[in-house]
């Protein structure tokens, strides 16, 4: 499961980071044989850090600022993957609401009429209470007014794809 860019530079570590990465390390050389579990070693790594002076934190220190320095470098010369995230054309047909929603542009006003000082969250809450406790026939005419907005919706993208195509001069 890849996640975000591969190019990306790791991130900077903390001293506390390099600190448990070195005990990790020494406690390999000492028992390769013996493995130790994330929990275990946490446990022990923080009451030795609590315990070490500034002195010798400082080692730790110094190289979380080389390491900063580095990925500070490296990220000067990244640039994200080009391509991205690709810009909407404002002239595109918008999406039809669901059913749901056209219920709730209908019955926000009442509600807020009923109830002035009441939150949008309280006012999704009462909208979402109302949906659910509708049977189903009483859905149906939002339902039906969807279903319709989308029949439309889909004509007309339809309709937005062939003026796009026709003025590239793909047709």
């Amino acid at each position: 499961m890849a996640k975000g860019d591969p190019k990306k530079p790791n991130g900077k570590m903390s001293a506390y980071a390099f600190f448990v990465q070195t005990c990790r390390e020494e406690h390999k050389k000492k028992n390769p044989e013996v493995p130790v579990t994330f929990v275990e070693l946490s446990k022990k790594c923080s009451e030795r850090w609590k315990t070490m002076s500034d002195k010798e934190k400082s080692k730790f220190d110094h190289m979380a600022k080389a390491d900063k320095v580095r990925y500070d470098r490296e990220m000067k010369d990244y640039g994200p993957a080009k391509g991205g995230k690709k810009k909407k054309d404002p002239n595109a047909p918008k999406k039809p609401p669901f059913g749901f929603f056209l219920f709730c542009s209908e019955f926000h006003p009442k509600i807020k009429s009923i109830n002035p000082g009441i939150s949008i969250g309280d006012v999704a809450k009462k909208l979402g209470e109302m949906w659910t406790n509708l049977s189903d026939s009483e859905k149906q005419p939002y339902i039906t007014k969807a279903a319709k907005l989308k029949e439309k919706y889909e004509k007309d993208v339809a309709d937005y794809k062939s003026k796009v195509l026709w003025r590239q001069g793909s047709c």
